[in-house]
């Protein structure tokens, strides 16, 4: 690997190593709070609230998020999101309420966007090895969700549920350096124009909207209701932990390796690959092939979260910016993940998770089509 192209790359791992420790306070508390609720001070319908506003509040604050780091640089954005990120995990341990808290689910929301659009940044400068980069950008940035789900979890135990976010937040501080180490003088040349918003989404942003809903909401809500069906409440909420866990490990996992194929064969025919698979891994839960179908989901899930990327980079012009509909479809994929538990919570009381997963598969389906019809 020469020179320069190390010095292209270290960017990408830098700010992806941000993202990583910034991560294992809002990965933890997924856990630990439904379970703690009264440790923090809350009632159980606060729960709900406090781990969605993270992402409603991300929804609405990409696009400025984007021009700002346009504005002053991903270095200085990524710096100030690092202690964004130490300021709300230490929060969780040391205040109590809903208003402190639901102030560092905001401050937290901020910041995660604000080091996403940066790491997408940083990964896209180099277009001809776009799926590769961002590829491995998400595998980094899952290391430290899963450490904290696995050794966070198990000192919890010990330290008690909000003593270990204090902790957490000491070890976020080692995000600052990496931050701190990033090029003073911006690699990213991309303004954060787009051709569509909010109010006027893509097919591509749709796909996002309803694979956020999808996992985050259908399959996350309701695998331990489908689990127990078959097996004892003790054996099915520790395999639908592992299940949940695993979105994160086949992320790690996936996203290298498609990202690299991506690059080689085209983005476009590969994420229709993983758009068709993670329909049919929906498909199999609503069969009752319900761990089969999880994996099937899950792997493909992660394959999606780097060519959605990839495709709208590989879809633009050589010189178009693409920063603004990076964001939108970041937007997008956090709304879906929003809104997608509520629905759930409600549906659940009509009808089965079967039917749900059923339906689920059917909108992909429809939505894969439609964005295959037309060619960007």
């Amino acid at each position: 690997m020469t020179t320069s192209s190390n010095q292209s790359w270290q960017p990408v791992i830098a700010s992806s190593l941000v993202m990583s420790l910034a991560l294992l306070g809002d990965a933890l508390l997924y856990a630990v709070l439904p379970l703690h609720a009264a440790a923090f001070g809350i009632s159980l319908a606060w729960v709900g609230i406090l781990l969605s506003a993270n992402r409603i509040v991300r929804v609405f604050a990409y696009g400025a998020i984007a021009r700002l780091g346009h504005q002053f640089g991903q270095r200085r954005a990524c710096i100030a999101a690092a202690v964004g990120a130490i300021v709300s995990t230490g929060m969780y341990g040391l205040v109590s309420g809903e208003v402190w808290l639901l102030a560092a689910r905001v401050l937290w929301g901020l910041s995660y966007a604000t080091l996403l659009l940066a790491t997408l940044a940083y990964a896209v400068t180099d277009r001809g090895t776009v799926g590769a980069r961002v590829g491995w950008s998400r595998a980094i940035q899952r290391a430290g969700p899963i450490a904290a789900l696995i050794g966070g979890a198990w000192l919890t135990a010990s330290v008690g549920p909000r003593d270990i976010f204090v902790w957490l937040a000491v070890l976020t501080i080692l995000a600052v350096p990496f931050a701190w180490s990033l090029p003073r003088k911006t690699v990213v040349d991309e303004g954060p124009r787009s051709t569509r918003s909010l109010a006027r989404p893509s097919r591509v942003d749709l796909i996002f909207v309803l694979q956020g809903a999808g996992v985050d909401g259908v399959f996350a809500i309701s695998i331990t209701l489908l689990l127990a069906e078959s097996m004892s409440l003790e054996a099915a909420l520790a395999l639908g932990g592992t299940m949940l866990a695993l979105r994160h490990i086949g992320e790690a996992v996936a996203s290298p390796i498609f990202g690299t194929i991506a690059d080689r064969f085209g983005a476009r025919p590969v994420f229709a690959l993983s758009l068709g698979m993670t329909t049919l891994g929906f498909v199999g839960v609503a069969m009752d092939y319900t761990i089969a179908g999880a994996i099937v989901l899950l792997i493909f899930r992660g394959a999606l979260a780097v060519l959605g990327p990839a495709v709208i980079v590989q879809s633009a012009d050589e010189s178009a910016p693409v920063m603004g509909d990076l964001a939108n479809m970041q937007a997008w994929r956090d709304l879906g993940a929003a809104i997608g538990p509520v629905v759930t919570g409600f549906a659940l009381a009509v009808v089965s998770p079967q039917w749900l997963h059923g339906c689920t598969a059917l909108l992909l389906l429809l939505s894969m089509f439609a964005w295959m019809s037309v060619r960007r």
